[in-house]
């Protein structure tokens, strides 16, 4: 069948200039590269399959050789494909295109190919390119003395490929910092690959030879399966450590990554990692495993060591069955308390496996979870990490008013099982009754009322702790309590912005609340700040309830200027009663008189940011809890510090009331737009007085670490040191040494 000729009509002349050498990475001085659109006036009507869209200054048509010669800003486009050229001679028997003078094709994924001369079918799909740059859609550049397009696959020779710019900012040509020259280069689109035979990677001046068949996306997408990036690091445990990385893309929806560690000091290890995504959720797994030695896990430990099988694995995954249904889960288990500080996974103390089934709508919220703990830290011992199953828990809030108020319902269950300790169950209903108006005086008024009932059943009572344990066997106790809450802001003008001074009183009164009978596993961690100095319970959990009356005070200001604002919360409690309370000395609620918490923020703009929470003793005004947190700069350059100091005499009565002190400090400075210096700092301040088990004894680093790294649009490397002054078991203090170097696309 012949082809029809479509005729657009005449364009205006372009100039054009010479092509550069052969490997020249430079974009050649063409006129703009074709559109990703049909020539003009292919818009009046979509081109068939076997229609080309064709327009040029000049046309000569041989009807005796049925050959079209056009010449001055030549356009073609048939299904996607674009040539442009100075000169076209089109064979419309054996189908051959040539074209001549800064030519320029691009394909359907926006590559554009320059060339000197083009041999092309007459779908303008597959052809040969004489002294041709391939530039990508993502900007990477591809250089030969000769090309050849099969199908959609690009065959290069002596070739030449680099993602860097090769121009400077003022548009000057430069040499791009990294390049890979090669024998031979194929460009497959469909994988997203490019394959290398006889590569040599220049970089900096140097020359490294690589794989003799090695290959790297092309930077349009994931690029499929491959080599990634390698790490290298040295610590004094395991000595050098090299890791690379290789990705298999399994499937659109589902990849493996397996990376095997190599040691110097050590046995080797292997680490993998599976991520799966549905259309109903996501699934992740990773994990390691080595066979290597470990010591008893004792703070400060060494001496004689086992060898095992040691390892960990982490997954998570999260599924949405619904509108309404959710299941998400977590595993997090390793061998031994030590195993992810030595190879520096991870420096948590605690490690939790969760699995949570959930219902959510508008009214109405219900879970069914469960919990498993596992302790790393040195005085944790196995038998005593609970498992929470089943923790249920559901919530309703009634559409209908009750004089007037909302009404939220809620019921409540937790299994608590240990192997070697306590075990508890509890059950509880509560209903919560919230009344809120504005008066007309401009006030706002809320009213609450709580009623709750609680069944409690202990096995094997903490002993060493009594306030934590309660009684053994079953236990019931009611809970009720009233609250009327008043907020009376004053707004107005000031320095061009607008303040907010709020005074805010708060009345609860609740009767006596059975609570030494009930084992505390939720109600701890008990400390007074701004966070819950209004609130209707103080304590943290559910197992134990602040009864008794009580007035709260405070006040609250706000400041809004241009570019700055200022939040600050100041509040003290006063217990009506003179019944002895519950809370421990030193939380700041023992006494009548509550110690004094407040809050304050600011900040400038996206430059300054500072918060500091305080607590001050009720007599003397001391400082019993300072927590200050500051920031300033940009995302580029910029420095942060945080300080906390916990000096609240409460006696050693367990690890989550304990005093300490810390500093942290980090910044980073961006130098010469593409340097950047980075350290950081954390350091114990805990003394002997505040905490008689601490071993800072007043100042003990924590960990150090200072770098520099270096990053442009295709390149970047940094280098690393970190050192741990903590040691536990076969996780001992030392350096760490890591370099990391990234090449745009090399990996994977």
């Amino acid at each position: 069948m012949r082809k029809r000729l479509l005729w657009f009509g005449l364009l205006p002349l372009a100039p054009a200039a010479a092509q550069g050498p052969s490997t020249s990475l430079q974009t050649p001085a063409v006129a703009e590269a074709p559109p990703p659109v049909a020539a003009p006036g292919a818009d009046e009507a979509p081109l068939a399959e076997d229609e080309i869209g064709f327009s040029s200054r000049e046309l000569n048509y041989d009807d005796n050789a049925d050959v079209v010669t056009a010449s001055g800003d030549v356009r073609m486009i048939r299904n996607g494909y674009h040539l442009r050229a100075d000169k076209v001679v089109w064979d419309r028997k054996s189908g051959q295109v040539s074209a001549e003078g800064s030519v320029v094709t691009t394909d359907p994924q926006g590559d554009h190919a320059y060339g000197d001369r083009v041999e092309l079918d007459d779908a303008l799909k597959n052809g040969v390119v004489e002294n041709m740059l391939l530039v990508l859609e993502d900007g990477g550049r591809l250089a030969a003395a000769r090309g050849t397009r099969q199908d959609g696959i690009t065959t290069l020779d002596h070739a030449a490929y680099s993602p860097c710019a090769v121009t400077d900012s003022d548009g000057c040509p430069k040499v791009p910092l990294w390049k890979i020259t090669a024998v031979k280069v194929i460009h497959n689109p469909d994988r997203k690959r490019i394959y290398y035979r006889g590569a040599r990677l220049h970089l900096l001046g140097l020359q490294v030879p690589l794989l003799p068949n090695f290959s790297h996306p092309d930077g349009s997408a994931s690029g499929g399966t491959g080599l990634l990036v390698p790490n290298f690091s040295y610590s004094r445990v395991n000595g050098a450590e090299f890791a690379l990385p290789y990705y298999f893309a399994l499937a659109p929806n589902r990849d493996l990554t397996l990376t095997p560690h190599v040691y110097s000091n050590v046995a080797p290890a292997i680490e993998a990692q599976y991520r799966a995504l549905s259309s109903l959720g996501v699934f992740q797994v990773q994990g390691m495993i080595t066979y290597s030695d470990r010591q008893a896990a004792l703070v400060g430990a060494s001496g004689p060591s086992d060898n095992e099988v040691r390892g960990y694995i982490d997954a998570n995954g999260r599924y949405q069955l619904d509108p309404w249904w959710t299941v998400s889960g977590s595993l997090r288990l390793a061998t031994d308390k030590t195993f992810l500080r030595r190879y520096d996974i991870s420096r948590d103390d605690r490690l939790r496996s969760t699995v949570n089934v959930e219902r959510i709508d508008s009214n109405s919220y219900l879970s069914i979870a469960g919990w498993y703990f596992q302790g790393l830290r040195s005085t944790d011992k196995a038998g005593t990490m609970p498992f929470a199953l089943p923790a249920i828990d559901y919530r309703l809030r009634l559409d209908d008013p009750i004089v007037g108020g909302k009404v939220e319902l809620e019921a409540n269950s937790l299994a608590i099982v240990r192997t070697d300790g306590q075990d508890t169950q509890r059950a509880f209903a509560s209903a919560r009754w919230d009344l809120r108006q504005i008066t007309a005086w401009g006030q706002e008024l809320t009213l609450t009322g709580y009623a709750r009932a609680d069944i409690y059943h202990t096995d094997d009572a903490l002993a060493s702790v009594p306030t934590y344990g309660g009684l053994n066997g079953w236990h019931g106790r009611g809970i009720a309590a009233v609250a009327a809450d008043l907020r009376w802001p004053f707004v107005g003008a000031l320095f061009g912005g607008t303040q907010r001074i709020t005074p805010r009183v708060q009345i609860v009164a609740s009767p006596p609340t059975r609570n030494l009978a009930m084992p505390n596993e939720d109600a701890r961690a008990i400390d007074l700040d701004d966070s819950n100095l209004f609130a209707l319970n103080r304590f943290p959990g559910y197992d134990r309830w602040e009864d008794g009356a009580r007035i709260t005070y405070g006040g609250e200001y706000a400041l809004d200027l241009p570019n700055f604002s200022a939040r600050a919360i100041i509040g003290q409690s006063y217990r009506l009663s003179d019944k002895p309370s519950i809370f421990p000395q030193g939380t700041g609620l023992s006494d009548r008189f509550s110690d004094i918490v407040g809050r304050v923020t600011l900040k400038y703009g996206r430059w300054v940011s500072y918060t500091q929470r305080f607590r001050l003793d009720k007599d003397s005004l001391g400082i019993r809890r300072n927590e200050a947190d500051v920031t300033v700069g940009s995302d580029a350059t910029y420095f942060t510090a945080g300080y906390l100091r916990l000096n609240r005499d409460i006696s050693t009565l367990g690890e989550d009331l304990r005093d300490r002190a810390e500093v942290r400090l980090g910044a980073r400075i961006a130098l010469l737009k593409r340097w950047s210096v980075f350290g950081s700092t954390v350091i114990d301040l805990t003394s002997k007085e505040e905490d008689p088990l601490s071993i800072a004894d007043g100042y003990q680093p924590i960990r150090h670490r200072l770098g520099f790294a270096y990053e442009d649009d295709c390149f970047s490397f940094g280098l690393t040191w970190r050192r741990d002054y903590a040691q536990t078991g076969d996780a001992r203090r030392g350096n760490t040494f890591l370099l990391r170097f990234s090449l745009k696309n090399i990996g994977r």
